[in-house]
């Protein structure tokens, strides 16, 4: 009998290194993706708070990801990242990410990413605080490999289209 492997989480077949650092994404789409990560010590530095570094990387994949799949599925390459960093997130805290598109050029493309979390200081914990808000500008349209077709189609699978 074949032993069937049980199938790849979704964020480690689309980015393995957001991943590694437990980011789970929740919705792939054109106009928003979000997702998911809890603070571990794998993301954190030494006082215990969400690392810049992280944060970076998770803007930068999540506005990758979104201008790819807004591109039609081409090649997409990073110019610009600007992260502010507005309060921290600590060991153990849940933080929502949302990147939205702020323009979709043929050429060029600019993602907000933004980082949230439930603010203890507020009574039933509905309202959110702002953890960091990023800006990554790309470049769009670039031509494709025909090894990068294996990755569209799993990023199909995943995506609302």
């Amino acid at each position: 009998m074949t032993e069937i492997s049980p199938p790849v989480p979704k964020t480690e077949a689309l980015d393995f290194p957001l991943h590694a650092v437990g980011f789970e994404y929740d919705l792939l789409s054109p106009e928003k993706l979000t997702g998911h990560l809890t603070v571990t010590e794998t993301s954190c530095q030494p006082f215990k708070v969400l690392h810049g570094g992280v944060t970076a990387l998770i803007a930068e994949g999540m506005a990758s990801m979104g201008a790819y799949i807004a591109s039609g599925f081409h090649r997409i390459a990073g110019v610009q990242l600007s992260t502010n960093h507005i309060r921290a997130a600590r060991l153990g805290e849940l933080v929502q990410i949302e990147a939205t598109p702020i323009q979709k050029g043929k050429t060029i493309q600019v993602w907000e990413v933004q980082l949230w979390k439930a603010d203890p200081s507020t009574s039933g914990a509905k309202k959110i605080a702002l953890v960091s808000t990023s800006r990554v500008t790309l470049l769009s349209n670039l031509p494709s490999s025909k090894e990068m077709k294996g990755f569209e189609d799993i990023v199909k699978q995943y995506a609302k289209l």
